[in-house]
């Protein structure tokens, strides 16, 4: 492999990957603060979205959280042991982290039953199809991209994302607080696990990612990680727009029975 990528520096330092991996870092920043600075995180921080909003971002966020496994084993199959070093860290990180995913899924079920939500709503999904774009770019990437652009749309950028908005719903106990204490801990497993550790993830993800593409990244392999990652953010806001026109709907309708 010609100029392999071997990190000398800390993990979470942006100064520890290639030049052109950290120009990738800033050129998607903007799209990424749509999402973790997005209203619907900081009034959910509040506890202030209605329970209508809720059980649509709940059910509209199961089949990512439901499929994030499959995604992994997709990216998984794109390896072979030995052929090149980037796939052999692939292999052991998809390997170990996939059964981490599964146990996620256990958590979301029980975060939606604390709203309210079965998982017989999980399952039937009757939310607007907007809701569903998300989930439907993560499974097309995975199972048409190449291993290192699929783990940049996910593992990296989800991750990455899901990381830091859960921090800020977690940045005070407001919204646990709104729980019953007899029920407060199960519910909260799901935010509080990604709040506390998922932030190492991505930084893992781009470690891949850099090894199986190198110290010298060409314009285009730039590019098509670029896009990747810009359309996972932009999904996740389209999302959390929708989810707050729901909210906005809700806000109209009270005050119109207000006025009249």
């Amino acid at each position: 492999m010609n100029d392999p990528f071997i990190r000398l520096g800390p993990l979470m330092d942006a100064k520890s990957y290639p030049e052109w991996a950290q120009k990738l870092i800033e050129d998607c920043a903007p799209n990424k603060r749509r999402v973790v600075e997005h209203e619907v995180y900081a009034r959910m921080r509040d506890n202030q979205l209605s329970s209508r909003t809720m059980r649509h971002y709940l059910i509209g966020g199961w089949p990512v959280v439901e499929q994030f496994s499959l995604y992994m084993a997709q990216n998984l199959t794109k390896t072979r042991f030995a052929r090149h070093p980037g796939e052999d860290m692939a292999r052991r990180w998809l390997m170990r982290n996939i059964r981490v995913e599964l146990n996620h899924a256990d958590y979301w079920v029980h975060w939606s039953q604390a709203h309210g939500v079965s998982l017989q709503d999980l399952i039937a999904q009757d939310v607007p199809a907007e809701l569903h774009a998300l989930s439907h770019w993560c499974w097309q990437s995975c199972a048409t991209d190449s291993l290192a652009v699929a783990m940049a749309a996910t593992n990296y950028a989800i991750e990455g994302a899901t990381g830091e908005w859960s921090a800020v719903v977690c940045a005070d106990d407001t919204y646990a607080q709104a729980f019953p204490e007899q029920n407060r801990k199960r519910a909260m497993r799901w935010l509080s696990l990604h709040a506390q550790y998922d932030d190492e993830h991505p930084w893992e993800a781009l470690e891949i990612i850099c090894t199986l593409v190198g110290n010298h990244a060409t314009e285009a392999q730039q590019t098509e990680l670029r896009n990747a990652i810009c359309k996972s953010y932009d999904f996740m806001f389209l999302f959390l727009e929708r989810c707050m026109a729901l909210e906005q709907q809700r806000t109209t309708t009270l005050d119109n029975r207000v006025v009249a």
